[in-house]
């Protein structure tokens, strides 16, 4: 009876242990699995280093953790591991503050620095949903932020320009011409494949659409003002129908919160004063997606 009693009783302390070391198969906000870690581990860093943390010398259960309560209770919950913070720099924090601005925490345009406004909004979308106010972006608060917003587009990352331009179109390769992008929003003046200068353009909205194809520049008009909308269209270049590159003060102001009657819209004056300039009538006009 004792040698039955004594085997039960290693049984269930190998059951234990068995279950005692499971964990669960968890991945971060990045998609990757987090390093694997022994509850009531010591010396747990925030950081993923790729390393497994081993057990504290005095004992690996939770009851004797070194990050156990006073009480003998939980071990207090480690802090969430940092993505960005102030001074970091790049696409991610561009994406992650077209986030912000579309839960209206930030005002200002993506810029891909975490300055000091990337700090406040971060703060103040924190503290509205009970998270620690750090400023950081740590992986709760973006997967939080995640889930509230979608992916950015394009000109969300980039609402008043700067985008990088878009590879040539092939139709762009020979002689003169306005390459023109619709995909990265820029237009290309080349001669003879090669590029001479770049600048961010606007276009017509889904009710005044800005046509597509292979045109060429019939007229050009330096202080030309629309007869249809009255409205101002300085170094217009012409080149389908009452569609001109052009100018737009208002482009310079709001940016791509607004659109332009089916023109191509430059915000740069100096850039579109360059480029009329050389602009011949004859040149080829590309616009493509």
């Amino acid at each position: 009876m004792r040698t039955t009693g004594l085997k039960r009783s290693l049984a269930a302390l190998a059951a234990l242990a068995v279950v005692s070391g499971c964990t669960a198969n968890a991945v971060d906000a990045r998609g990757r699995k987090p390093p694997v870690r022994v509850e009531g581990s010591a010396g747990a860093k925030g950081k993923d280093d790729g390393k497994a943390v081993s057990p504290s010398k005095d004992g690996g259960g939770a009851s004797g953790s070194a990050g156990a309560g006073k009480d003998g209770g939980k071990p207090a919950a480690e802090p969430a591991e940092v993505l960005w913070s102030r001074g970091d720099r790049g696409d991610d924090i561009r994406r992650a503050q077209a986030r912000l601005h579309q839960v209206a925490w930030l005002i200002t345009p993506p810029t891909g620095t975490y300055d000091a406004r990337t700090v406040a909004a971060v703060k103040g979308f924190q503290g509205k949903r009970g998270l620690p106010r750090t400023g950081d972006l740590d992986t709760v608060t973006w997967q939080r932020l995640r889930r509230m917003t979608h992916e950015p587009a394009a000109w969300e990352l980039y609402p008043y320009g700067g985008q990088p331009a878009a590879k040539p179109d092939p139709r762009c390769m020979t002689g003169r011409v306005l390459c023109i992008s619709k995909t990265s929003r820029t237009l290309r003046w080349m001669i003879d494949g090669r590029t001479v200068s770049k600048m961010d353009v606007r276009f017509g909205s889904q009710y005044t659409p800005t046509r597509e194809g292979v045109f060429s520049v019939y007229f050009k008009s330096r202080h030309h003002v629309s007869t249809i909308y009255h409205t101002s269209m300085p170094y217009a270049m012409f080149f389908s129908g009452g569609q001109a590159v052009h100018y737009s003060s208002d482009f310079a102001a709001r940016g791509y919160y607004g659109a332009s009657h089916g023109c191509v819209n430059v915000r740069d004056e100096g850039k579109v004063a360059a480029l009329f300039a050389q602009v011949r009538t004859g040149d080829k006009v590309v616009v493509s997606w």
